[in-house]
């Protein structure tokens, strides 16, 4: 049986009343934020926005969906966990100061603004789990304590998983530095020699000083890196890659780890993607990168499977070609969605319901 993803075309994403207005009909189609049984807590997982760029989704939008869960008589929090790599993001206090710079105030999204901070212990959680990679899951507290969860997520591309949507989000944005490095762990970079300047950037945010500059040249010191990717976000020259050809298993952990999180949430959890301002890459690039795709619109769904298919082939559609393929060539795409459905995550085959 196929599963139902509803879709609601958006030409101008700087267009923040007319997207609302847009997102109002797709929720009330959808009905993604009205669960089968009375919950009281309702977690929505999305990604604040890395330090000085603008890759996320706008707190008008958040405000909304929040307002909407409040009306089903539920209450709502926003939330993301720390990252592995350096920067404003790396700690709680600093993460909420980007919330805040980026307008994710309780005034403006109506709602509380939580990210655990993994000095506490009750902040973190173990999820047994016992698939293939990952036996035993370390991810935020909160999101299994709340009572349903929403993943609210930029789609775009992503250099690690070729693509970053709701499986990404959840997977790999729950997860506590320890589960995020459990995830990456494969993972080292590469440097083009002929771009490198020796400026120092990727020295200064390996958290495990396992970079350094000799000649005018970094030096990767491979026994030491734990493959967190801090250097290839910070470098402005685009001197550093990650040589992904056989990162499959990474996407395979990431996907374990969505399981863990969505274990005990059936009927109880909903997606939203919002497939505008399509980049190249991932939102945590300090620098930004380029878009690749035009606006597309917002799906909502109930399966994290269909959500992302759907959203995949409507943004290559878009392109005419398969634009996130072009991009990262060396992924394997449909990995993640795939592998997510053997483990009974979702389904594949869908019906798109444009709204």
């Amino acid at each position: 049986m196929k599963s139902k993803v509803y879709f609601v075309p958006v030409e101008d994403a700087e267009d923040i009343s007319a997207v609302n207005g847009k997102l109002r009909l797709l929720l009330d189609e959808s009905r993604v934020l009205v669960f089968a049984e009375e919950v009281k807590k309702v977690g929505v997982k999305l990604h604040f926005g890395e330090e000085g760029t603008d890759a996320f989704v706008r707190p008008a939008h958040l405000r909304l969906i929040c307002d909407e869960i409040a009306e089903e008589g539920a209450v709502p929090f926003l939330s993301d966990a720390n990252t592995l790599y350096r920067g404003k993001r790396l700690n709680s206090k600093d993460h909420l100061g980007v919330a805040t710079a980026h307008g994710f105030t309780r005034e403006a999204v109506g709602a509380d603004i939580f990210i655990p901070d993994e000095n506490k212990k009750e902040d973190v959680t173990e999820v047994q789990i016992d698939q293939q990679f990952i036996k035993t899951a370390k991810v935020g507290r909160c999101f299994v304590d709340a009572d349903a969860f929403i993943a609210v997520t930029h789609f775009k591309g992503h250099g690690l998983t070729g693509f970053g949507g709701t499986l990404k989000n959840i997977g790999m944005g729950c997860a506590t530095r320890e589960g995020k490095l459990a995830q990456h762990c494969d993972a080292a970079p590469n440097f083009y020699e002929d771009k490198c300047v020796g400026c120092g950037e990727c020295e200064k945010v390996c958290p495990v000083n396992a970079i350094y500059i000799a000649d005018d040249r970094a030096v990767l010191i491979k026994e030491k890196c734990i493959g967190c990717a801090s250097c290839v976000a910070a470098c402005p020259n685009m001197a550093i890659f990650i040589d992904f050809g056989a990162g499959d298993e990474v996407q395979k952990k990431m996907v374990e780890y969505t399981y863990a999180i969505l274990k005990d949430k059936k009927g109880k959890a909903g997606f939203l993607n919002f497939a505008l301002r399509i980049n190249k890459e991932c939102d945590c690039w300090r620098f930004g990168t380029r878009r690749i795709a035009p606006d597309v619109g917002i799906f909502a769904s109930t399966d994290p499977v269909a959500v992302d298919k759907a959203s995949l082939d409507l943004v290559n559609a878009s392109c005419g070609k398969e634009i996130f393929k072009e991009v990262h060539p060396k992924q394997h795409h449909l990995l993640q969605l795939e592998y997510a459905q053997k483990i009974g995550l979702g389904n594949l085959d869908y019906e798109l319901v444009k709204v």
